[in-house]
């Protein structure tokens, strides 16, 4: 049996989120939050982990190229962490090094440009994240 789980691909302006089913088969987005205060932020993704029933959260977590760990994947750490003990929910990070990459190939593929591009970019990143993370949990079996 799966479970709800929510991925955030955090930003400093924008957050994007998505959720997938209970099957763990498909991974959706869900929203673009803009919000850069970090608190107000927790507090937003809390509130809709809530409403989406989210077992489980993953953020995606930035490591460079080379596999180091820049000043963007601290921040993902401090987040994820503060996100965890507000929420209540386990918060798992997820290596996201190709899939904002993605995102806009996926983008550039569907012709999708300016404002709407901007606004759905993050949220199709987070799907992403998800989608990756979902593939990861089958073959290992959960």
């Amino acid at each position: 049996m799966g479970m709800i789980i929510m991925s955030v691909d955090y930003g400093d302006t924008r957050t994007g989120i998505a959720v997938c089913d209970h099957l763990e088969l498909l991974a959706s987005p869900v929203c673009v939050i803009e919000e850069k205060n970090t608190t107000k932020l927790i507090e937003k993704v809390t509130k809709l982990a809530y409403e989406k029933k989210a077992e489980c959260l993953v953020v995606g977590f930035p490591k460079n190229m080379d596999s180091s760990e820049g000043p963007r994947a601290a921040k993902s750490i401090d987040f994820a962490s503060k996100l965890e003990k507000y929420s209540g929910i386990k918060v798992n990070l997820w290596d996201e090094r190709l899939t904002t990459v993605s995102a806009i190939n996926a983008l550039n593929v569907t012709n999708t440009r300016g404002k709407k591009r901007k606004a759905i970019i993050d949220a199709v990143a987070a799907t992403m994240i998800l989608q990756d993370y979902l593939s990861y949990r089958r073959m290992n079996n959960g």
